[in-house]
């Protein structure tokens, strides 16, 4: 099948086509070339081909949508296609704004996208999330926005199962300087990868911090200051409940939203976003309807039961 699709190639150049063959045969191109190479020592000439042992970035995945892309929702979740991002006001489970996106490449993820949905707020809100949107560069525009942030924050990853993870280093932003469980100060370099190296060797604690021969290496995030005062806010009383009182009226909504709508109508982001906004008027406008919207001497207005 691979080697059909790239002799079927080859001839094709031959052949006079028009620009609705021209086109289609440009994304087999395309996608033949991302997922495809020949086997190792062939030139392909011989038919051997194999699939790709490669990852292409912003890779295409389909023969009838170039818009559709790849998506990790989980590590061993894959889905492809599109991606919805949603704004939801967590009290009465309306959308105030959304967007629909490719499920992957660049401008995409998650935290790129959900600073952006917040854009038409007359003020400041209290932004509920979870840890897609909680990346130091989304926190960091949401508080220049003055938005206050009630987001999950991401596990810390750690080299020694129970060991020590970033937060058991004293990190002195106005110093610059990042200091190991042991109390050994190291500076931090531009890079803001801070190696501890051959001050590692004999230390007491190893054992708990790092498996490497060199030594303990950690990388500052950009946002180190700021993502150290999130992980702290999550494990407090106040950001717990307040996540498990407004968390399951926006699992509702999203759940209206998706309900007999996992597949998509449409080819290309343009018209499925603009049919992503049509269902979300009527998903909003049956809600209001639920929520006691009447018309009342002239003027539509809620009444609650």
């Amino acid at each position: 099948m691979v080697g059909d699709a790239h002799r079927l190639l080859g001839h094709l150049p031959e052949q006079e086509l028009g620009p609705a063959a021209a086109d289609a045969v440009a994304l087999l191109a395309l996608i033949a070339g991302q997922d495809v190479e020949p086997v190792e020592g062939s030139d392909g000439t011989d038919g051997r081909w194999r699939i790709a042992q490669r990852v292409t970035p912003d890779r295409v995945v389909s023969v009838v949508d170039p818009d559709a892309r790849h998506a990790h929702k989980t590590v061993s979740r894959r889905q492809d296609g599109f991606k919805a991002h949603v704004a939801v006001e967590p009290d009465t489970g309306l959308v105030t704004d959304c967007v629909l996106t490719r499920a992957g490449g660049p401008g995409t993820s998650d935290a790129q996208v959900g600073p952006g949905l917040l854009a038409e707020e007359p003020g400041p809100v209290e932004v509920l999330a979870d840890s897609a949107y909680g990346s130091g560069e989304a926190r960091a525009e949401l508080a220049a926005a003055g938005h206050t942030t009630v987001i999950k924050p991401m596990p810390l990853p750690t080299p020694v199962p129970g060991g020590f993870t970033v937060d058991d280093f004293t990190f002195d932003e106005p110093a610059g300087t990042l200091t190991c469980p042991n109390g050994i100060t190291r500076p931090l370099p531009p890079s803001r990868v801070v190696t501890f190296g051959a001050l590692c060797r004999g230390c007491p604690l190893r054992q708990r911090c790092t498996t490497n021969k060199t030594g303990r290496t950690v990388n500052v995030h950009s946002h180190e200051t700021l993502m150290r005062a999130a992980r702290r806010h999550a494990e407090t009383p106040e950001f717990q409940q307040t996540y498990r009182q407004h968390r399951p009226m926006v699992e509702r909504s999203i759940a209206w939203l998706t309900r007999d709508n996992r597949k998509l109508r449409y080819r290309g982001v343009a018209k499925n976003d603009h049919w992503l906004h049509t269902r979300i008027a009527g998903l909003n406008l049956r809600r209001l309807l639920t929520l006691g919207l009447d018309r009342i001497n002239g003027t539509w207005a809620l009444i609650p039961a």
